[in-house]
This record gives C-alpha cells, sequence and structure tokens, in this order.
C-alpha cells in the first residue's frame, strides 16, 4: 500500500505544472486560411469628389462605417425633422426591450395635438397603435405622433429629449444637441451635423432594419377615430427620392426642412449588397436636396466595391493547460468587411489566424485569445478577435488525483 501511494504522489509531481509555468506567457502559433474583421474606417475627403449644392454633406459606407466623401460635415446646423431619426432609435429600443409593443395604444395629448408644421392632425384623446404611430411619423413626418410617442415611452417630452442626448452622446454624436423630439423648434442649440446624422442613420438601418418596412411606403391611409367619428387620412411619403429614376435601390430614410434648417435629407440606399448614406443638410431648395443625394449616392456606388466574408471558417479547439478539462471551444467575435474605393482585386484577400498553441487555466467564456487577420497586397486591412466559447475552471489536487486513479482503472 506504502508503495502503490509513493507511486501515487510521483505521478502528481510528474502531471503537475509548476507554478512558474503556468504563468508564462503561450507561443504563438501561426495557420493560414482563416478570417477577420475591418480596422477603423479611412476618410475620403471632398476634395476630388462630386459637385453638390448643399454646404455640409456626407457620404457613408453602413457596414464599416467608412466615410466615402464629406464636405463641411461637422458644422453645427438646424435639423429639422432629421431629428426623428433619434426619435425612431429609441421607439425601437423600447420595442426591443419589451417595454412596449406594436399593438400598443397610444393617446394623443393636448400637448401632442398643439404642434404645428407637419403633423397627421391627431386629436386629443385620440388613440392610435404604435405601429400606426411609426408610419406617421416615418412617412408623414408627423410632429405630432412623434410627442405622443415619446410622452408614451417616457412620460414627457422633456425626460424623452434627455434619452435622445443620452443616446446621441453614446453613438459618438459629439456635435449634437437636441431641444424637441421632432424638429420644430427654432432653438438655435437644437443642432446637429452631417456626420452625427449619418452616425444615428447607420445605427437605426443597421440595428433596425426593418425600419424599412416603413421608409419604403410611398402611401398609406390612417383611420381616425374620434369624437367627432371616424374618417381616413392619407400619408405621403416625403422623401420623393422613392419615386425618382435611379440605378440603386432607394431605401429611406428621412427628410426635414424648415425656414431656420433649410432642406435636410438622410438618404439610404442599397445595390450589389453595399449600403449607402448620404446625409444632407441646409440645401438651397426641396429639389437640390434630392439631386445632391442622387449625386453622392451614384458617385458611391461608382467607386466602392465591398467584401464580405460570409463564410467564416471552423475554428478549431484551443488546448488548456491545468485545467478542469483539456481544451475548450472558440468563437469569432464580429464578421469581417472592407470597402474598397480602389478597384482592388477583393479575390485576393489573404486570411491568417493567429492563435497561441495553448492557454493557461482558469478561462473565462469570451476571453480573447488571438486574431484572425486580413491583408490585401502585403497591405493589412483589419482583423476579428477569436474568443474562447466557453469556460474552464483551474485544476486542483483532487483533479489529478482523479485523472490518476482513472488512468489505473484503464
Amino acid at each position: 500500500m506504502k508503495r502503490l501511494l509513493a507511486l501515487v504522489l510521483s505521478m502528481l509531481l510528474f502531471l503537475c505544472p509548476s507554478h512558474a509555468a503556468w504563468g508564462q506567457e503561450p507561443d504563438i502559433a501561426v495557420a493560414s486560411d482563416m478570417v477577420i474583421r475591418s480596422e477603423e474606417a479611412k476618410t475620403v475627403n471632398a476634395e476630388g469628389g462630386p459637385s453638390i449644392q448643399a454646404p455640409s454633406a456626407l457620404l457613408m459606407e453602413a457596414s464599416t462605417g467608412q466615410v466615402i466623401y464629406e464636405k463641411d460635415a461637422d458644422t453645427k446646423r438646424s435639423p429639422a425633422s432629421i431629428t426623428k431619426i433619434m426619435t425612431l432609435i429609441l421607439i425601437f429600443d423600447a420595442l426591443d426591450s419589451g417595454k412596449i409593443k406594436m399593438t400598443d395604444e397610444v393617446v394623443t395629448s393636448a400637448h401632442a395635438k398643439s404642434m404645428g408644421g407637419s403633423q397627421v392632425f391627431l386629436e386629443e384623446g385620440e388613440t392610435q397603435t404604435v405601429e400606426t404611430m411609426i408610419k406617421c411619423i416615418v412617412v408623414a413626418s408627423g410632429n405630432d405622433a412623434s410627442v405622443a410617442m415619446a410622452e408614451y415611452i417616457a412620460g414627457t417630452e422633456e425626460e424623452f429629449v434627455k434619452m435622445m442626448n443620452e443616446r446621441a452622446a453614446g453613438l459618438g454624436m459629439t456635435n449634437t444637441h437636441f431641444e424637441d423630439c421632432c424638429g420644430l423648434t427654432d432653438s438655435p442649440t437644437h443642432v446637429t451635423t452631417a456626420r452625427d446624422i449619418a452616425l444615428m442613420s447607420r445605427e437605426l438601418i443597421n440595428k433596425y432594419p426593418q425600419i424599412h418596412n416603413y421608409s419604403t411606403i410611398w402611401m398609406e391611409n390612417i383611420t381616425h377615430v374620434t369624437k367627432q367619428g371616424t374618417k381616413e387620412f392619407g400619408l405621403s411619403n416625403t422623401n420623393k427620392l422613392l419615386k425618382m429614376a435611379t440605378n440603386f435601390n432607394v431605401t429611406g430614410l428621412k427628410t426635414g426642412s424648415t425656414s431656420l434648417a433649410k432642406y435636410c435629407l438622410s438618404a439610404t440606399a442599397e445595390k450589389d449588397g453595399v449600403r449607402l448614406i448620404a446625409s444632407i443638410m441646409a440645401a438651397p431648395d426641396y429639389k437640390a436636396r434630392f439631386a445632391d443625394a442622387q449625386t453622392l449616392l451614384n458617385y458611391g456606388y461608382a467607386n466602392c466595391r465591398l467584401y464580405e466574408d460570409k463564410e467564416m471558417l471552423p475554428l478549431p479547439e484551443l488546448v488548456v493547460d491545468n485545467g478542469v478539462v483539456d481544451s475548450v471551444p472558440l468563437k469569432y467575435g464580429g464578421t469581417f468587411s472592407y470597402l474598397s474605393l480602389n478597384g482592388e482585386d477583393l479575390a485576393a484577400i489573404e486570411k491568417e489566424l493567429v492563435l497561441p498553441e495553448s492557454i493557461a487555466a482558469p478561462v473565462e467564456e469570451g476571453q480573447n485569445v488571438g486574431v484572425i487577420k486580413y491583408s490585401l497586397a502585403g497591405k493589412k486591412l483589419g482583423e476579428v478577435p477569436v474568443l474562447t466559447a466557453g469556460a474552464v475552471k483551474e485544476a486542483g489536487f483532487m483533479d489529478y488525483f482523479k485523472r490518476v486513479l482513472a488512468g489505473f482503472a484503464v
């Protein structure tokens, strides 16, 4: 028995790695033909770009966030009803979290009814579903519907506006400040920029692509049910770009105009899998904003090619040193996309997986253990992190003892 115990202890000493070894950095092993994600978006400025009438504009690719063209994109200006893009983000946030539902009945307050400007003529006490209110906001740019939804979500418009500004800050909209939820105000402190419009438009269409179910509606009727009776009211889309002849598919998004803001537009489009956002501010007339957007979108589609790696290759399991199990599965921490503006051969993009040979326990789920790099003609395009898809506890004395006994059992 003593000899057996001595043998077990000897084997434990042999199997257990030293503490010094556990703390060492793992060696890096490189394997080819794997995958990754894009680097920070780079900007192409307006020099040499198309000529437009609006003093401020920006063209962005939606999946990468890369800026293709900009013109005075950081000057603060009044956005008018472009404001409603942020209102819509908060509405869809509330839907996504389960705070509200599309079928909820929203009651119009006296304050909401009192809104001037573009409206759908909601009466005090009138109820409409959340979905109908969304249509009123997106299609007809209803100020009354915007305020009704703001009150329904936050209690008051003032509280909702606080949420708008917090959300804007979270998106990096550093030159934006909202004073109301619809853009009707003439306050000089209700401002944003062409760049910030593109940022919030990107958030809306990427996170909530169902917005296009509403932003592409050309005309639709809603029903007013009030004390005066029932009547139909026609919604007509303010985005006339939807009916213009283009070589791309217009998918939205929002118009805005006041005497202070002049004519603004956030136009979204799609062609061959490439989604673009053109933000226009302070165009001299309503025709100019649509013409400028069409010019920018044509320019983008003439110069852009998007690479997306949709066939993610399988990842190996990573060896775990001193763990209760020997390996941990891996997962990708994102997807890879790259926007080409120079006509490169995207089929020549190379992939390289960089992983350690092993990792020391304990291992947490979601722990960054490597990257997949993308390059083209020797130039690094970007990378995607590789993460652990599970957790592994550090092995203790009893774990090693059980392994030894299991070995004897065999």
